[in-house]
């Protein structure tokens, strides 16, 4: 029989096709290591449309780095390769968790064996940089696409805007990207957007949501998800409202990942109760749905129906994970539910056999100090299977200085502080507890250490809502127009709630100083002058929400109880931990705070 090439070329296209087609249907390992070996039966093991399906088939089943060892094995004859093969292992390993520097490299042999980039390669590659973190990697991924001209292309530009905002120290470069595209597109201010607020920087956020509006361009359900997690960071509550009523009006699809910002929203800037109406009206619930709402009952105190919440999820079939899990114990926690939060970390493991981390660790350390049961809480801290973190520890040392135990949180801050020499809240602790003792030399001393290492104390700060602005009010705060006014309130309040019983807590001012200094000082606090600012500029018997960034203090909550009861106002303070409802004089923490 005479040889014919035709024949030959046929059967290698009806081999080909056929692979092709069992790729398309191979679902498990075991498979696709049968079809690596048909595919060099075959000799096809250098043909590129073959090898880029088998790698995109090898990242759906997690087994890239097996398509990967195979496609540039020392065999291998790579001169056939094209740009779309090294695109999908490019973009194979950037969607991978652990690594994603293998998509860098892959790019780099790329470019090293003369294999030309194209538009789709970059956003891949940027992506794997972002997931790293890099930024130094990601400016000279930066650098090379604009040699090859990329940079002008949206799509390329847009990833370049999301990757800077993932890299410490590049936000500004992110933004100069964004400023300087010839084209945008709502992506692109999705990506803006989203950076500002993953960075906390909520009001340059906000600010550029508003620039959106004006240039016409209409926002997304990621923009929102995004917009809302910016105003969940302010406790902007109106400004949230204003945004649940743009999505209705501008039929902007509400996925379950939008409305779980919106409960989460809700929750985080006050109104629970909003929140879990909406959570009531959600069709589909996923597991980030009901952590949610367990969540903001946490925070608002009200542990029985966090707890309610849990077993309904149960009931209805939805595992709890580990997440839940910490906002369940958060919420015994700061509900004063000992028993009850006992019993929840025990069924951790034997329910669900989930292994307690140390964040659950830190609740129940955290549950046990806030009821007073420092001894307790340092044996259970002693008897953990796995070592104490410093937060655990601060979490400890915090509860020794409320509940008088000074020795020992006096003792714990000086191991911590030889153990983290440089963390500046150790410092403090310690100065804290010296001031509460009234050993004002070693506070001095420790403050006088602090200076020297170029530590500083974070200051407290409040953000309030009015009128569609949000305002910070710093202690001591003076840059504000209306200061002499604000202070003047100040002084009102302080007679006002003096006459209806309220006595200043100057051992919270841990200075040297005489009684009539320290209630001065205390009339300083952020909370303070953004409450007087408030009562300044709304009409009476409206709510006052306000945000602070540290944990409230003793004299400043037991203060705004009389201001709710002498005004006639509700005060929803959100401090670092949690929330606090004051009205008629009363807290809804219970003093479980």
């Amino acid at each position: 029989m005479q040889f014919s090439p035709f024949n030959t070329i046929i059967n290698k296209r009806a081999a080909e096709q056929n692979c092709l087609s069992l790729l398309q249907t191979c679902t498990s390992l075991l498979h696709l290591n049968q079809l690596h070996s048909l595919i060099l039966k075959s000799g096809l093991q250098s043909n590129p449309l073959v090898l880029t399906k088998f790698t995109s088939t090898s990242s759906d089943l997690n087994a890239i780095d097996y398509a990967s060892s195979f496609i540039f094995s020392s065999e291998a004859n790579t001169q056939l390769y094209d740009t779309f093969l090294f695109n999908t292992v490019i973009r194979a390993y950037a969607q991978t968790n652990h690594f994603k520097h293998k998509a860098v490299l892959f790019y780099k042999h790329m470019v090293d064996v003369n294999v030309l980039p194209n538009k789709f390669t970059y956003p891949f590659v940027l992506k794997a940089c972002a997931g790293l973190g890099d930024l130094h990697l990601g400016k000279q991924v930066h650098g090379s696409l604009v040699k090859v001209g990329f940079d002008d292309d949206i799509h390329v530009s847009n990833t370049m805007v999301h990757m800077y905002s993932c890299c410490g120290g590049g936000v500004g470069f992110a933004r100069k990207v964004f400023d300087g595209m010839s084209k945008s597109d709502s992506v692109s201010w999705s990506a803006m957007i989203g950076g500002y607020a993953k960075l906390g920087m909520s009001n340059d956020a906000v600010e550029l949501f508003r620039q959106m509006q004006i240039a016409g361009v209409q926002p997304d359900e990621i923009t929102m998800v995004s917009f809302l997690s910016a105003c969940t960071d302010l406790g902007a509550l109106e400004l949230g409202k204003w945004v649940e009523g743009y999505i209705e009006r501008e039929g902007i699809q509400k996925s379950v990942e939008l409305c779980n910002a919106l409960i989460d929203m809700f929750a985080k800037c006050g109104d629970v109760d909003k929140a879990m109406n909406l959570f009531r009206n959600m069709g589909d619930k996923t597991i980030v749905s009901w952590t949610s709402v367990i969540d903001g009952m946490a925070m608002h105190g009200r542990g029985l129906e966090a707890i309610s919440l849990f077993e309904e999820m149960k009931g209805a079939g939805v595992a709890p994970d580990d997440v839940a899990y910490i906002g369940l114990l958060m919420a015994c926690s700061h509900s004063g539910l000992v028993e009850e939060g006992r019993k929840y970390f025990n069924s951790m493991v034997k329910d669900f056999a989930i292994v307690p981390k140390i964040e659950h660790y830190g609740c129940m350390v955290d549950l046990l100090s806030r009821a007073g049961l420092v001894k307790e809480a340092l044996e259970f801290v002693q008897n953990m299977p796995i070592e104490p973190n410093p937060i655990v520890w601060r979490t400890l040392i915090t509860a020794c200085r409320a509940h008088g135990e000074l020795n020992l949180g006096e003792s714990i801050t000086k191991e911590l502080i030889k153990n983290e020499p440089l963390h500046e809240s150790n410092y403090v602790l310690l100065s804290n507890i010296y001031g509460k003792m009234s050993h004002w030399e070693k506070k001095s001393k420790i403050r006088e250490a602090m200076g020297e290492k170029g530590m500083r104390k974070i200051p407290g700060s409040t953000l309030i809502e009015l009128d569609n602005k949000v305002y910070e009010f710093v202690a001591g705060d003076k840059t504000h127009d209306q200061h002499k006014e604000i202070y003047e309130m100040i002084d009102e309040m302080g007679r006002e709630i003096k006459r209806a019983g309220y006595l200043p807590s100057t051992s919270e001012v841990l200075l040297d100083i005489d009684e009539e200094d320290k209630e001065d000082a205390l009339n300083r606090h952020s909370e303070k002058l953004a409450i007087a600012f408030a009562l300044l500029k709304t009409p009476p018997g409206t709510p006052i929400r306000i945000v602070k960034n540290l944990r409230v203090c003793g004299d400043c909550h037991a203060a705004t109880k009389f201001i709710s009861k002498v005004y006639n106002r509700l005060v929803v303070v959100r401090d670092r931990n949690r929330f606090h409802h004051f009205k008629d004089g009363l807290c809804s923490c219970k003093d479980f705070w």
